[in-house]
Formats: C-alpha cells, sequence, structure tokens
C-alpha cells in the first residue's frame, strides 16, 4: 500500500478489516507492506505490518514524485524478498504499478498476485491506466467491489480473470444494538420522535460536500422538519474552509439548534452515530463503492442516495436513488419518508437485511480465502 495503513481512507480500512479477518478465521499470515504509520503502533494490530520510509503521493514537483516513486520500487524489492510471500495482493493503484514496475522486468515471477481495484475503471489517467494493464498482464486476477466496474473493465480485454469481491465494513459495526437508537438521540438533544437526517464523509471532491447545503434547501421549502446529524474527516488546513461553508449553508435554512456536528470520529463513535440517524442521504458525484452506505445499513438507517458509479448497485432500490438534475426525487422520497415512520422502519429493516446478505465481514473474508485457496491450489 502507498498510504499507511493507520490513515482514515476506505482502501486502508477494508484492508485492515480483511487482513484482521484472515487472522482470525484462516491460517493465512497476512504481512501488510506501507508507509510507516502517523498515529499507531504495530502492535495495535493482529497481524505483521512491515513499513518503508516514503514522501506524500501529491509532491509538488515532478522530480519529488519521481525520487518516491523509485524509493519505493525498491523497498517493495526489498520486502518482498524479505517477506518471501506465497502470494501478493496490492491493494492500491499507485502500488501496483510500484509492483509492475518490477514484475514487468522479471522480478518475483513466481509469486502470483492479485490486485483490488476500489476505484472505477474510467477513473485512471491514460498513463495510470497504460501502466495499470501492463502490469494486469501477469495478474491471476482483477477483484472489484461492484458488478458495474466487473462490467467496465471486461471491455478492457485483460488476459486474468476478474471476479467481484463486495467491500466490508469493520467489526464496530457488528453487532446491532436496538436500545442505542433512542440512547444516541437522548445524547444528543433529540427527541425520540424529531426526524434526523445524516451526511457523514471525509473532504473530497468525490463526495460533492457544497451539494448538501442545497439538499437541505429544498427539503426545508418543500415542508419537511429534520434536524441534519453531519459528521465531516478533516485531514488538511484548507479543509477547515469548506466544512464551515457546509455548516453556514445548512444553518441558513434549518437554524443552528438544527444542526448537529461532529468531526474527525474513531470507528466506534462513528458507529454509534448512525443510531441517532432516521434517513443517511449520501450526494457523491463519483463513488466506487460507498462504504459509508454500507455502515448506515447495518444501523437500521434508510438509506438514499445519488445514482452514481456503483453506488446503485450497493444500495438496490429504484426508489432511494436520485441525481444532481433529478432533486425532485429526493425531496419526494424524504418527504414520505418523514411523514410515514412505519416506512422509514420498514426502509431500515431493507437496509440492514441487505448489509446482512451482501457486506458482512464474514462474507467478504470467505471469498477471499476461497480466492487464495483457488490461486495457491
Amino acid at each position: 500500500m502507498e498510504y499507511p495503513i493507520d490513515l482514515p481512507g476506505g482502501g486502508q480500512m477494508s484492508t485492515e478489516t480483511l487482513c484482521t479477518g484472515l487472522t482470525e478465521m484462516s491460517d493465512y499470515k497476512p504481512y501488510v507492506c506501507c508507509p510507516e504509520l502517523l498515529n499507531k503502533n504495530k502492535s495495535d494490530y493482529p497481524f505483521e505490518i512491515v513499513t518503508y520510509k516514503s514522501d506524500e503521493n501529491r509532491e509538488d514537483t515532478k522530480l519529488k514524485r519521481i525520487q518516491n516513486f523509485l524509493s519505493r520500487i525498491a523497498s517493495f524489492k526489498r520486502i518482498i524478498k524479505s517477506v518471501n510471500p506465497d502470494l501478493i495482493h496490492v491493494s492500491m493503484s499507485e502500488s501496483l504499478i510500484t509492483f509492475g514496475f518490477l514484475r514487468c522486468l522479471g522480478f518475483f515471477s513466481k509469486i502470483p498476485f492479485v490486485y483490488t481495484d476500489r476505484g472505477l475503471a474510467y477513473g485512471y489517467r491514460k498513463h495510470s491506466m497504460i501502466c495499470i494493464k501492463a502490469t494486469l498482464k501477469h495478474a491471476k486476477r482483477l477483484l472489484t467491489t461492484t458488478e458495474f466496474n466487473k462490467s467496465l473493465w471486461s471491455k478492457e480485454n485483460l488476459s486474468c480473470g476478474i471476479a467481484v469481491i463486495p467491500n466490508t465494513i469493520s467489526k464496530a459495526f457488528s453487532d446491532f444494538d436496538e436500545g442505542k437508537r433512542k440512547t444516541e438521540k437522548a445524547k444528543h438533544g433529540i427527541d425520540e420522535n424529531e426526524f434526523v437526517i445524516g451526511f457523514a464523509g471525509r473532504i473530497s471532491e468525490e463526495k460533492d460536500w457544497m451539494f448538501v447545503p442545497e439538499l437541505v434547501k429544498a427539503l426545508h421549502d418543500a415542508g419537511v422538519k429534520f434536524k441534519v446529524a453531519l459528521v465531516i474527516s478533516v485531514y488538511e488546513a484548507i479543509d477547515f474552509g469548506m466544512v464551515s461553508e457546509i455548516k453556514k449553508g445548512i444553518i441558513d435554512s434549518i437554524g443552528e439548534d438544527n444542526l448537529i456536528y461532529m468531526q474527525d470520529l474513531s470507528q466506534a463513535q462513528i458507529s454509534d452515530y448512525y443510531y441517532m440517524v432516521d434517513v443517511f442521504v449520501m450526494s457523491s458525484m463519483f463513488e466506487s463503492f460507498g462504504k459509508a452506505a454500507v455502515e448506515a445499513m447495518s444501523r437500521k438507517c434508510s438509506v438514499v442516495s445519488t445514482s452514481v458509479g456503483g453506488l446503485s448497485e450497493v444500495i438496490g432500490k429504484e426508489e432511494n436513488l436520485y441525481t444532481k438534475d433529478t432533486v425532485n426525487r429526493f425531496v419526494s422520497r424524504v418527504k414520505e419518508l418523514a411523514e410515514n415512520r412505519e416506512e422509514v422502519i420498514k426502509d431500515g429493516e431493507y437496509f440492514y437485511n441487505r448489509y446482512k446478505n451482501n457486506f458482512t465481514i464474514e462474507a467478504n473474508v470467505s471469498k477471499h480465502m476461497a480466492l487464495y485457496d483457488e490461486i495457491l491450489g
């Protein structure tokens, strides 16, 4: 991986969950190769972590980017030679290109490898796609998290097979506690019968955060009475200005008393957060999977989302999907849920069952184990 595993992010959390599951459920012994940890210690994890020195992946000059790339190649070569794994699982695109440089030169040709694409096939720049496709000629399998992304990659005529293994969420979401819904609402001063809409995620262009105040205003103008529970993860100084804009836009529509704001929550804290939410809303303009949607499902939230990328497949319910051009669909559906408590409960049960049937840790780890078993014979 080209990012530290303790840096919040979908790829890191998915890898941590998978490796923890493999450690507990199988005879496989995972080693995670990543840059030096930011806040945690290697001993905090139940699996092995081997670190290497690395700069950020957003260096401001081409020379620094090239230096970091060459340094990562040397680190990968050293670590793979030292660990001597039976199988290599590449979890991130930059790491695939790094490993690909070695593999295409003939290094580690006897070690089978697989790659999980956590993006979408059309989301890569042209030169990245050339490198990725050249590397995948040597892969045993390309993994995608949705059938939608598999269909995109199928058009690229890859020689390796493509398998779909849906994403999962951390163990913090495994156990559902019905009583926590009332407790969490009370903790934040929310009456049991008040309707709460949730938005959560990290600051990024793909999440289209500035669209959120527009959605809130549209609901308010339609006569819906509600509170907003907003959770944002902030990583850079520039993000704080955007957070202020988002909060101001929401407050201008519904007032400060109707906004509950939290920032940089742990997995356990965000697990509790979803209990206070009746309808969780996603506003993304680009989403390969949408882990936040699955997190909300595990807490019996109704989920209403933009119909983009792999999200439509994850949601699986047409009436709960909308686009930026059909905000009226969003307003109509949320208003229906706000005015019909039985429909909210019914929708929550649908999504909870969808999570249990498709996105649990057990299902995710079992599918990976079966794949590894097949490749290793």
